[in-house]
């Protein structure tokens, strides 16, 4: 187990269960998966744009992403259904919960004018979506093999949630929010 899910398990779940009067701790709010998406329109047309981009991705969340497809045509943007257009990986349990502490203790503090998350980012089921500028925030990317800066999509995925209380349970499992 890694340390951030000790925590949560030991600190966190009875904060939470005292704060919003849960009875039963597996109705506590709790991290189902990480998804990470990178979108590539540029793919379309270049295929070692795919390439690369996977090899990066697979360095990040320490699994083989999977090609993402487009579902429609879209002639204005030269796009045709079936293109490959995006890469996407989906962590769970303990490759989840590894990935968060990274995403905490390592990528955060590199992250530029960083002044907290945007509290605007969660969904109605209460999952949290944090878009990252730059591959290169992550330690295990190699500076010199990057040809081109692409961003990422980080979604924190919750079960039993709701945006109030995933945005606790991210406050003491130790992310800062912006005060807007």
């Amino acid at each position: 187990m890694t340390n951030l899910q000790d925590k949560f398990k030991k600190e966190t779940v009875p904060k939470l269960k005292e704060e919003f009067a849960i009875k039963n701790a597996l109705a506590v709010p709790r991290l189902e998966k990480i998804n990470l998406n990178m979108g590539l329109a540029e793919a379309a047309s270049n295929r070692e744009v795919l390439a690369k981009a996977q090899e990066q991705l697979a360095t990040i969340a320490g699994q083989r992403p999977r090609v993402t497809t487009a579902k429609k045509a879209i002639s204005s943007f030269k796009l045709r259904a079936g293109d490959q257009i995006g890469l996407m990986v989906t962590l769970r349990k303990k490759k989840a919960w590894d990935f968060l502490e990274k995403l905490i203790s390592i990528v955060m503090p590199r992250m530029r004018d960083f002044r907290g998350l945007l509290e605007t980012n969660f969904d109605k089921a209460g999952n949290y979506s944090l878009p990252l500028t730059e591959q290169i925030l992550f330690p295990e990317v190699d500076y010199a093999k990057v040809d081109k800066i692409r961003g990422l999509v980080v979604t924190l995925v919750f079960k039993n949630s709701n945006p109030e209380k995933s945005k606790r349970m991210l406050e003491l499992l130790g992310l800062p929010f912006r005060k807007s």
